[in-house]
């Protein structure tokens, strides 16, 4: 939902030049979804605190701060010093920060563990000149303003977001086994950040080039634009899609670049609108509906308050239940307060009510509405709370599982724009809901990195609903699996970049 126009993304600064490269981002990272919050003073305490440990252990292991940034050690060093700061939520221990071997066994034990991000993006070079040029723009911002005067002094070309590095980041960069590439709508098919065909294309390159179903695509549908019906049934004959994706707001960058919402928002229980798009769906065979909800922080709601009603997930209950032929993925499970609405108060709400907004609504529909067709996805809400206020990630997840239990939470990253998945599987790898808190609310602890609770996240929950066959934590034996394991021989170069904004304040 890409509700930022030009004077918005003016007052921004590009992650890949400007955040902190560690191994977890100490603020947070948006596209241009929603505006980013500035870094908190717990955030900027374990950026300093990280940063005087790296220096530390680095100089006894006679490497680099970036080096060692770079290893599974830095990695539980990020985590070990957010408990000092946030209080005991993750799993990490100080000797697994000093200590090489200790945290490259841990990191041995879970390479094989079974993970599908079925939310994940990149750009395409054909993407229409101006919504490409909103992040080449920043990028020459940074040069031009003395930010980073290594960036080349010619137009950039963004390959940052492009085809290569999304293999790179995903698939060598991360534990990621399987993921599903995604895009958004536009009122005109020029300004999807990938078309249709254009994410057949990257299924088939990915799939003929590992030898084996690596990545899947999802097909666009946009309610109320002409001729969308019959579009469905051309996608299941020219590119096949594995599963379709819907805003209910409808173009997301319109509101940016024009100052209104789209033609085509819609709701999910419309009747009239919607429901022969789901009876042509279901006659297809490919019946999994992912639909973005949420990510609608009270800013956004004031600048356009006729949108609410499409960003909320009011209408997800009843679409359910008159279509139990269909699975509904709810996108980022419908968590409102990213970007202008502050964690901090999402928490305080929280301790409060014992409620976190439009989560709780969504964990509450399976009883409220008799249904079991509806699975939240966490894609870019848990990047964004488990750094800014941990606590609040326990309670998200424990929420999620308690309402619409562990076997309907599915994985997503909404990577790329927070860079390679990595930082974010070690999170809830890590995470563990404190048991003052799941005493309090009735939560079931997540468990161990590999357990049942966390493998079915991570991949088996997916895997059922894609009919994926492989076995969670065996190993995966094709040409990208070797390519991987030649890489990490090598000497693997994670960049621990970040894609998207930041606020400088």
């Amino acid at each position: 939902m890409k509700l930022l126009n030009p004077k918005d993304l003016a007052q921004l600064l590009p992650a890949a030049t400007q955040a902190f490269a560690g191994p977890v981002p100490t603020q947070n990272v948006a596209s241009d979804e929603y505006m980013p919050r500035p870094q908190s003073g717990a955030q900027r305490e374990v950026e300093a605190r990280l940063i005087e440990l790296g220096d530390k252990i680095a100089k006894q292991q006679g490497i680099s701060r970036r080096q060692f940034f770079h290893t599974a050690s830095g990695m539980a060093a990020a985590y070990w010093v957010m408990n000092e700061v946030h209080g005991p939520v993750f799993a990490a221990t100080l000797a697994e920060a000093t200590t090489p071997e200790v945290a490259d066994a841990r990191a041995a034990t879970l390479k094989d563990q079974l993970i599908m991000d079925f939310h994940t993006h990149h750009l395409h070079p054909q993407l229409s000149g101006d919504v490409f040029d909103l992040f080449l723009k920043m990028r020459e911002k940074a040069r031009d303003a003395g930010w980073n005067p290594a960036i080349p002094a010619r137009p950039g070309n963004h390959a940052d977001l492009l085809y290569d590095n999304y293999v790179k980041e995903m698939f060598l960069d991360s534990d990621t086994k399987v993921a599903l590439i995604s895009s958004a709508p536009g009122d005109s098919k020029e300004d999807y950040f990938l078309s249709n065909e254009a994410m057949a294309e990257d299924r088939r390159r990915i799939n003929a080039a590992a030898g084996s179903k690596r990545l899947y695509a999802h097909g666009i549908i946009t309610p109320g634009r002409k001729g969308w019906l019959d579009d469905i049934d051309r996608q299941m004959e020219t590119t096949k899609p594995d599963s379709w994706k819907g805003y209910t707001i409808g173009d997301p960058l319109i509101a940016m670049r024009k100052g209104h919402i789209s033609a085509y928002a819609w709701r999910m229980d419309d009747e009239k609108l919607v429901y022969p798009g789901y009876e042509r769906i279901v006659k297809t065979g490919v019946r999994i509906v992912c639909v973005h909800k949420g990510l609608f922080p009270p800013s956004a709601e004031q600048r356009f308050p006729s949108l609410r009603r499409y960003a909320d997930v009011s209408d997800v209950g009843k679409a359910a239940k008159d279509w139990p032929q269909l699975t509904f993925v709810i996108y980022h499970s419908g968590y409102r307060h990213a970007g202008g609405g502050d964690p901090a108060v999402a928490m305080a709400d929280f301790e409060r009510t014992g409620r976190i907004d439009w989560i709780s609504d969504l964990a509450d529909i399976p009883a409220k509405f008799g249904v079991n067709n509806v699975y939240g996805d966490i894609g870019q809400s848990f990047a964004e709370v488990v750094v800014a206020q941990p606590q609040l990630a326990a309670a998200f997840m424990g929420t999620l599982i308690k309402g619409l239990g562990a076997d309907h939470v599915v994985w997503g990253t909404d990577a790329l724009w927070t860079g390679s998945p990595q930082w974010q599987i070690e999170g809830l790898r890590r995470l563990e809901i404190p048991e003052p808190m799941q005493r309090k609310y009735g939560f079931a602890p997540l468990g161990a990195a590999a357990g049942p609770i966390k493998n079915a996240i991570f991949g088996s929950n997916t895997a059922r609903l894609y009919d994926y066959a492989h076995a969670a934590n065996m190993p995966l034996r094709d040409h990208l699996s070797a390519v991987r394991a030649a890489y990490r021989e090598a000497g693997a170069a994670p960049t621990n970049l970040r894609y998207g904004f930041i606020h400088p304040g």
